[in-house]
């Protein structure tokens, strides 16, 4: 039983009106430790009981079994609990030990499919740093939502079709080369592609020749359909290299193309249940009726081709047939929110029951030394790049602070890529921020880094201490480690809050937070002294280092035991 579950437990003896969740629900921390470690408060009991809450308060505290509890008192209409500091942290450090990775857990989710529709970069592109935020969000999204019992189901869904590779199939046929293509595959393709929006700004049929190249692709023609699956392998291929560099696998590659087959089924339910009607020529569904706001959602153009709405209509269909989710979750961008609003208010009016279990995951705008990035301008930051570099400034920091260590390549490469990824996920993901490679890498201050640097540090304790903790000896009476007990038994709640926000940024937030307290710690105690707490130290110590490595891993970062 965590501490909270305690408070939770003396409250519904006394209020039985209330669920164990409905007070857990109503818990509060109260803002400095004078007030204790927890409080409930009690206006809400007001209109049950027919009494002011302060006296509500007063009458409960006196039924309260306060055996588990260093003190129970009513403050004005509150309930504050003093967590009786001993037990609480053998508690807390044993059940944590016994638990390992696992501490945190929880079955909420009661092993549903949550597919998550993330990182979803154009083929014949390079990844940049615009990809980054999608793609690690998701990824730490579909962490999260393991932990909180269910089945994620991480989908790249590829850019792989659309007019840009009727252009890039035109330019490479008109003035690009297979031996210049074989030699660099992409940076050579994202060249075409560039080149070609800078003639079409001066030569519009250029234009018209692009598109003319996607309808022979779209017709099964056999040249445009060979030269279309080489640039898709080609950017597979350096796509995977980036996704090994960030630790993130993929249940499924199904992109745009995947689903042109599936799309005629799409517009005759449209059609059968009336829901598609014409305008100045395009095809569309009146969305009205369930939003008076709401633009109408374009099924067709003018000239008969199919839009993203379609795709996207055919794609969440599909995904419920095969892994009938729970929940379905897009990480995009922002801008894209009305696009979500018209594909959930489609997919009702078609009948489908589940268009409310569709999630729109948005994320803020990532600028590059307060600069914008733009693929078709040339002006783009590669992510490879920025890993590498990411890899040298950690590699030169290690090389200072710890010049024998025997893996510095590996541990580079593990600070480098972490603390890219961290720096993103602690930014609350609705916020735009601006990202500086130099400050990201830092091994001082709210850094991936530092929380790695850290548990690092807590390992290279366990090392030197050269002995198996005893968990029958874990009476810990130090004041100075309250604020990390606290911390450590917060971690469970913090898991649950991570997944009802569907905010990476809780779990950084948190371990930043865990990280201080064990550095205060740390500086102002001897850990290692030979007395009869050793024992009981080192197990905070071991305690500290296995939520660490399990907070970075939610967010998709390394954890080395060295640095």
């Amino acid at each position: 039983m965590s501490k909270n579950q305690m408070v939770v437990a003396a409250l519904t003896a006394v209020v039985p009106e209330l669920s164990p969740a409905e007070i857990d629900e109503k818990m509060e921390t109260p803002k400095t430790a004078k007030l204790g470690d927890w409080a409930f408060p009690t206006f809400t009991l007001a209109k049950l009981y027919k009494k002011a809450p302060q006296q509500i308060a007063a009458d409960l505290v006196e039924k309260i079994d306060k055996s588990n509890f260093e003190k129970v008192v009513a403050t004005g209409p509150y309930i504050n609990f003093f967590l009786d500091k001993m037990a609480t942290a053998k508690l807390t450090i044993a059940s944590i030990l016994e638990a390992g990775e696992h501490y945190g857990d929880n079955q909420d989710g009661q092993a549903g499919n949550v597919t998550i529709d993330m990182s979803s970069p154009n083929i014949a592109k390079p990844m940049s740093m615009g990809h980054l935020r999608s793609t690690v969000i998701g990824n730490s999204l579909a962490n999260i939502t393991a932990k909180n019992g269910y089945q994620p189901v991480r989908i790249n869904h590829l850019g792989d079709w659309g007019t840009q590779f009727g252009k890039l199939i035109y330019a490479y046929k008109t003035w690009g080369n297979e031996a210049e293509v074989k030699a660099d595959p992409i940076g050579t393709l994202l060249r075409y592609y560039v080149e070609f929006h800078e003639k079409a700004k001066d030569d519009d049929s250029l234009n018209d020749a692009g598109r003319a190249w996607f309808k022979k692709l779209e017709d099964g023609d056999p040249e445009a359909q060979e030269l279309w699956k080489w640039f898709r392998n080609e950017s597979l291929k350096e796509f995977t290299t980036i996704y090994d560099r960030l630790g993130i696998d993929f249940d499924s590659f199904n992109g745009e193309a995947f689903y042109n087959d599936k799309m005629d089924g799409v517009v005759e339910q449209l059609v059968d249940k009336k829901l598609l009607v014409k305008s100045q020529g395009a095809e569309i569904v009146d969305l009205s009726d369930i939003d008076p706001n709401l633009t109408p959602a374009m099924i067709k153009r003018s000239d008969g081709a199919t839009l993203y709405m379609t795709r996207d209509l055919a794609a969440a269909i599909y995904r419920k047939e095969t892994y009938n989710f729970v929940k379905s979750l897009y990480v995009v961008g922002g801008e894209q929110r009305e696009h979500f609003v018209q594909l959930r208010a489609v997919l009702s009016l078609m009948g489908m029951p589940w268009a409310d279990d569709i999630e729109h995951i948005a994320f803020g705008l990532i600028t590059f030394n307060g600069k914008k990035m733009s693929t078709r301008k040339g002006d783009v930051v590669l992510l490879k790049d920025v890993l590498d570099d990411a890899h040298q400034l950690a590699l030169a920091q290690i090389q200072e602070k710890n010049p024998d260590l025997t893996n510095k390549e590996l541990v580079a490469e593990q600070v480098g890529a972490g603390a890219v990824v961290f720096h993103d996920l602690m930014n609350d993901r609705k916020n735009n921020f601006d990202f500086n490679l130099e400050e990201v890498v830092r091994f001082e201050g709210d850094t991936g880094p530092y929380v790695q640097y850290t548990n690092a540090r807590a390992q290279s304790i366990l090392r030197k201490a050269q002995r198996e903790i005893d968990l029958s000896d874990l009476d810990l009476d130090d004041a100075q480690t309250w604020d990390i007990i606290t911390t450590l038994g917060n971690f469970p709640q913090t898991v649950k809050r991570a997944w009802d926000n569907r905010e990476p940024s809780v779990i950084a937030k948190y371990a930043l937070l865990l990280a201080r307290n064990f550095n205060k710690y740390y500086a102002n105690s001897k850990i290692l002294t030979d007395d009869q707490q050793l024992n009981a130290r080192l197990a905070l110590v071991a305690a500290v280092s296995t939520v660490l490595t399990e907070s970075l891993r939610l967010l998709g970062v390394q954890a080395p035991s060295e640095m």
